[in-house]
């Protein structure tokens, strides 16, 4: 798990236009940028706290390296969705609902962004950044915990209904490989399409998708 540390009075290297943002979302927003473009293990510090308008000293008063960097960004990637699946499991809709509502969020959130930091997930050093693993892991406990309480997976035996499962969790993931090749596309209706997609895999019948969809929408609106 990354450690934050307190963004205080460090001089920036450059005076650059206000961008609204916090030293700590500057790194951020410039480490994401040269990862996704340029490649993590081809990106240095230095050119890090360059982009961000920082001493690259300074940077070290926010992050204590390039790989605690790629773990805020990564865990980034997942803490709205499990925050979204921790709230969905007291909802009293029906659980197909809210496991629509998880995969739009979900999908949504990784169609999100001016960089596709999803496709972070895909680097070697991010089966190391161990925060990140278990938030990923508790949120595929989610779907699973989800799934299973729907009346199509419910009636299945467990590994069939533990295959369906993942199928829908790598469906959601699959955005990421979709935006890396089409970056323009539209995240709400990418999110929808996603999330009916993955309800029809789980087994839920095409004629309840328009219905389930209003009432996940209806879940995340009012959350």
């Amino acid at each position: 798990m990354s450690v934050s540390r307190r963004a205080v009075g460090r001089p920036r290297a450059v005076s650059r236009p206000s961008s609204g943002l916090s030293p700590r979302e500057e790194i951020l927003a410039a480490a994401g940028e040269l990862f996704t473009v340029r490649g993590y293990a081809a990106t240095s510090t230095r050119e890090i706290a360059e982009r961000a308008g920082i001493r690259q000293a300074s940077m070290y008063h926010y992050f204590g390296g390039k790989e605690e960097i790629l773990a805020s960004l990564l865990e980034s990637t997942v803490r709205p969705s499990l925050e979204t699946a921790r709230t969905l499991g007291d909802a009293s809709a029906p659980p197909e609902a809210r496991l629509w509502a998880l995969c739009y969020q979900d999908a949504r959130l990784l169609c999100t962004g001016t960089h596709n930091l999803g496709a972070l997930y895909l680097l070697p050093e991010a089966e190391r950044v161990t925060g990140f693993q278990d938030l990923r892991a508790e949120l595929k406990d989610a779907y699973d915990d989800l799934l299973a309480r729907t009346a199509a997976a419910s009636a299945l035996p467990d590994d069939e209904r533990t295959a369906r499962s993942r199928l829908v969790f790598s469906l959601v993931e699959g955005v990421i490989l979709i935006r890396r090749d089409n970056p323009g596309l539209d995240p709400d209706g990418t999110a929808g399409a996603t999330a009916n997609a993955a309800l029809r895999v789980g087994g839920v019948p095409e004629r309840d998708l328009p219905r389930l969809a209003r009432l996940g929408r209806g879940l995340l609106d009012a959350a």
